[in-house]
């Protein structure tokens, strides 16, 4: 239950994170807007784990730290599906 829950929780941003990237490639936006997902999930992944750390501490601490690791994992995916030009065949 203590890795499931974080997990669970860290699913749907990360799913939204993951389509907004999409759209915004299948779309042509400009690079930083690709991007941009990715750099706040990041972002909200260290503020999370920050507050995991610092201000909760514990187990319902480490479970914010599972959930930051989780949502880092699916940043870095959405920064590779950004980064990654679309091919005009």
């Amino acid at each position: 239950m203590m890795l499931f829950a974080p997990f669970l929780a860290s699913i749907v941003p990360g799913i939204v994170i993951l389509i907004l990237t999409w759209w915004f490639k299948k779309k042509n936006f400009s690079f930083s807007v690709r991007l941009a997902p990715g750099i706040v999930g990041i972002v909200g992944a260290l503020v999370l784990f920050y507050i995991g750390f610092v201000n909760i501490r514990g187990f319902e601490g480490a479970a914010y730290g599972i959930l930051a690791f989780f949502l880092v994992i699916f940043a870095f995916v959405a920064l590779i599906i950004g980064r990654k030009p679309k091919y005009v065949g």
